[in-house]
């Protein structure tokens, strides 16, 4: 047994009432116990950070009115109409988002039941349209995911309450903190004026870059430009979304060990942003950097691959890519925990939430993740319905001129595109809730115990009933 330690959520300490110590970083060793150290972690990939942010607003003011300006350039489109499209879905996605998660909070069994549903007849939809298109070999594909598929869901439908549970958990403690609500909207209105002036930037790039003459020919693009605008724009998606991310564990983590610190605008939510902007977000850039390089080279492989560029090669590439930015991803959900709850650095917080959950030998659980499918399709049918406002908006105006026949198709993509982002970093407020949950209560379930008994209880009956022997005794 170790003596008795406390548990440090970033600064604020919270004595373990049992003889061993509730945290179980790392290896256990003397510096593990001990609270980060103070100051701005990883501050090197923030100011990367801002560096992007000043290039982008460069370019954009220098070389995007001139591809919205139709009579500076002959050869310019005119894609005015698409950003007052943009504007006017992204608002009604707002309010559309924030009945999706609330509908969600209430009904998350429900949702998780449709969820997994979802994923599987969606894979019989695919396997369907493959035959039905002549493509006998992506229709077999589709056979073997759709079997795997309905395996699946027998295999955890009975585990569905477990998820539940940790839905419920999170809903909880973001009820009782509704403030961080208003900071991930400001995070997703952030992004909302990002991708307006990314695309500004992208499309004076690419107009001043690339033209076709009168016999249609056009000259290739310019790759290396390519690259550095797809690595800025996920950079920054990247950024944003994982402050919603730390902004949310670092409130959970507050309400799990000090819960008299909750409330709407509460010390806990607002101290939580601080962090979250100031002291955490070099290791919040870290992370999404490195995503951001992976996405940029795998949205570059696409684009050779359309363009006929070393198309198989490309096409590996692709899937290659996109295995590793899945890897990457799924480390920083966890890693940012640690972020976001314990004010360690990107690196130190990688570790630290590997080596808990192996000495736990937890993998199975977190591989249960249920939870992502209720908020895909929720986030789905939000941007179906804004994509259905697109619809309207291009029977409605001329904001769609532009695109020649296709207007219809242009409005629904647009909007769908504008509606999943935009319910997507707002529910992710669910999702880091529930990360954060999984993480609390294997690190301190004491203080759970303590502070919030009766959600305790079904937490820890849940999880016993599906993993016997994963919870030890509560005193």
């Amino acid at each position: 047994s170790r003596m008795s330690s406390p548990v440090i959520v970033q600064g604020t300490a919270v004595q373990s009432p049992a003889a061993q110590a509730a945290p179980h970083h790392g290896d256990g060793n003397q510096d593990d116990q001990q609270p980060p150290k103070t100051g701005c972690n990883d501050p090197i990939f923030a100011i990367l950070f801002y560096g992007n942010l000043a290039a982008i607003c460069y370019t954009a003011v220098a070389y995007g009115p001139a591809a919205f300006d139709s009579t500076v350039n002959s050869n310019s489109e005119d894609y005015s109409g698409y950003v007052y499209a943009a504007v006017i879905t992204g608002v009604i996605s707002f309010i559309f988002s924030g009945f999706g998660l609330t509908f969600l909070m209430q009904y998350p069994e429900t949702m998780i039941k449709m969820g997994l549903i979802f994923v599987v007849v969606m894979s019989l939809v695919w396997c369907v349209m493959a035959f039905l298109s002549g493509s006998i070999f992506a229709g077999v594909i589709g056979v073997v995911f759709f079997l795997i598929g309905v395996c699946y869901a027998r295999a955890v439908w009975s585990r569905i309450p477990f998820a539940a549970i940790n839905m419920v958990t999170a809903g909880t403690a973001i009820k009782a903190n509704l403030g961080v609500c208003l900071f991930a909207y400001l995070f997703t209105a952030i992004e909302f004026g990002w991708v307006i002036l990314w695309s500004i930037a992208f499309a004076g790039t690419l107009d001043s870059t690339y033209s076709c003459n009168a016999n249609g020919y056009c000259t290739d693009p310019n790759y290396g430009l390519l690259f550095l605008l797809f690595v800025s724009f996920f950079f920054t998606q990247q950024v944003l979304q994982s402050s919603v991310h730390v902004t949310v564990a670092g409130t959970v983590g507050t309400w799990w060990v000090a819960p008299e610190e909750s409330g709407c605008c509460s010390k806990g939510v607002c101290n939580s942003f601080i962090r979250t902007v100031t002291t955490s977000f070099g290791s919040i850039c870290f992370g999404s950097l490195l995503v951001a390089i992976v996405q940029a080279l795998r949205a570059l492989a696409q684009e050779a691959q359309n363009n006929g560029d070393a198309a198989i090669l490309a096409c590996i590439a692709e899937c290659i890519l996109a295995c590793l930015a899945s890897i990457l991803e799924y480390f920083n959900k966890w890693a940012y925990i640690y972020v976001g709850v314990y004010g360690y650095s990107y690196l130190q917080a990688g570790r630290s939430v590997i080596q808990l959950f192996k000495d736990r030998g937890w993998e199975a659980i977190i591989a249960d993740d249920l939870v992502g499918n209720a908020l895909l399709l929720t986030s789905i049918i939000v941007g179906g319905l804004i994509g259905a406002v697109g619809m309207v908006l291009a029977t409605t105006t001329g904001f769609f001129e532009q695109a020649g026949g296709n207007e219809l198709a242009v409005a629904f993509t647009i909007g769908f595109i504008v509606g999943l982002s935009i319910c997507s970093i707002l529910l992710s407020t669910i999702a880091s809730g529930v990360n954060t949950v999984i993480v609390m209560f294997a690190d301190a379930p004491r203080e759970f115990q303590q502070n919030h008994p009766e959600l305790s209880q079904k937490m820890r009956e849940t999880w016993t009933k599906f993993y016997p022997g994963s919870m030890a005794p509560v005193a």
